[in-house]
Order: structure tokens, then sequence, then C-alpha cells
């Protein structure tokens, strides 16, 4: 059975950091493209960062880029989003998700909350 359950959420000051960690099972970690969404109070969720392999191709929203980064380690089955110089506006639940195939895994959420 595929899951995935993300940790590292908490509250932070503006200008703080937080590193979100993505534990997956029940899969073959490695065939499958990661991403981070994130989905505020009232709006849809939108991806956040996006990841193929160790080291290869990553991609960001606007919002986030030079601030985020987002890697893998195939190894530990593990994704990560290294949140940097956070703003208010990044508050939200950020999911973990995995994609191969028409196969389709999200994890729970975890909560990021940013004050000013």
């Amino acid at each position: 059975q595929a899951q995935l359950v993300e940790s590292g959420g908490g509250l932070v000051q503006t200008g703080g950091s937080l590193r979100l960690s993505c534990a997956a099972s029940g899969f073959t970690f490695s065939s499958y493209r990661m991403s981070w969404y994130r989905q505020a109070p009232g709006k849809e969720r939108e991806l956040v960062a996006d990841i193929t392999n160790p080291g290869g191709p990553t991609s960001y929203a606007d919002s986030v880029k030079g601030r985020f980064t987002i890697s893998r380690d195939n190894a530990k089955k593990t994704l990560y989003l290294q949140m940097n110089s956070l703003k208010p506006e990044d508050t939200a639940v950020y999911y973990c998700n995995a994609r191969y195939m028409g196969l389709n895994y999200w994890g729970q959420g975890t909560q990021v909350t940013v004050s000013s």
C-alpha cells in the first residue's frame, strides 16, 4: 500500500526557515516524479516545486523561486523541501505528491504557518 507521510511543518516568523520531509513507502520511489503542493485557506491547491531524479531537472512556482529548494534521496525514499526567507503568504498546508504512469499518490499534508 502506497503511503506518503509529511513532517517538518510548524509556526515560524517571517524570514525564518523550515525543512519539510516526505517519507514514502509501498511503491518504487525512484521511478516516481515527486512534487510539493500547497493549499491556503480559501484557495486552490497549487504546485510549489517538482523534481524528477536526484540532481535532475527541477521546477518551481514563481512565488518561491530563489527561496525554496526541492530535493530527494532515493536511498532513503524521502522527498525534501527547504524553505528559506518565509513570508506570511507561504502559510498553507503543504502536500507531497508522487506520480508515475497514471498512478498518483498524496500525503495527508503538514501545516506551515508564517507569522508577520
